[in-house]
């Protein structure tokens, strides 16, 4: 079966929301706890999955009115006409300098993770022309449906998929990626494919640590 264009940016941000959600409701519950401090880091999560999320939401609900494709190309035309004309920030607070800054990595890790997304995959076939699928069988789809992958991007979903692999960031600015058994992939390779929809992050904590699986895309990659 193709691998529609819907399915891909739906995985992609599902990903990218239920982070969002996971980090406000930590965050919640935190603020709501008054024997406790408040975790600046969960400020700081809560502030960077936000705005990683809203490019995804805004795609969303243009696309109710638009349709995903039109949605998606509106969307990536707005973000980069602001990255011409926007800095990271040169308020006098130092809080909106550090959000408007996340809010600009935000939007070019989305336009990173979008790229080329219009061209590689199609949209889903209407109604009618499920009907007449049903009717009159067609020919499955050949292979080709199914993203190809180089050897090195098959290695990296097969420790995905077989050996445990976390992304985490003890601190900040030192993200890495460990494994449970066996090879541990290059954090690239690990980062790339999950930009491109075929493995998802766990909506965790990076401090603690996200696991990274397959996504249907990327089993269907492994089962050619």
């Amino acid at each position: 079966m193709a691998v529609t264009l819907a399915e891909v940016f739906e995985s992609l941000a599902e990903t990218y929301t239920t982070r969002e959600e996971n980090a406000r409701t930590k965050l919640a519950k935190c603020l709501a706890d008054l024997t406790q401090g408040v975790d600046t880091s969960l400020i700081r999560t809560a502030m960077d999955t936000a705005a990683e999320a809203v490019p995804y939401r805004r795609v969303l609900e243009y696309a109710e009115k638009a349709g995903l494709r039109e949605a998606l190309a509106d969307v990536r035309k707005e973000l980069t006409r602001q990255l011409l004309t926007r800095y990271a920030g040169s308020s006098t607070c130092q809080i909106r300098n550090e959000a408007a800054r996340m809010e600009v990595e935000a939007a070019q890790r989305f336009l990173e993770n979008t790229d080329n997304l219009l061209d590689r995959y199609e949209d889903a076939p209407s109604e009618g022309v499920g009907e007449q699928a049903e009717a009159e069988p067609v020919p499955a789809p050949a292979p080709a449906d199914v993203p190809t992958a180089t050897p090195t991007q098959r290695r990296t979903l097969e420790a995905i998929r077989d050996n445990g692999v976390v992304i985490q960031e003890p601190r900040v600015g030192q993200r890495r990626v460990t494994a449970e058994r066996g090879e541990r992939p290059r954090r690239d390779m690990v980062e790339w494919v999950v930009a491109q929809g075929w493995a998802k992050r766990a909506a965790t904590s990076l401090f603690r640590g996200q696991a990274v699986t397959l996504t249907a895309i990327g089993e269907a990659i492994l089962a050619r």
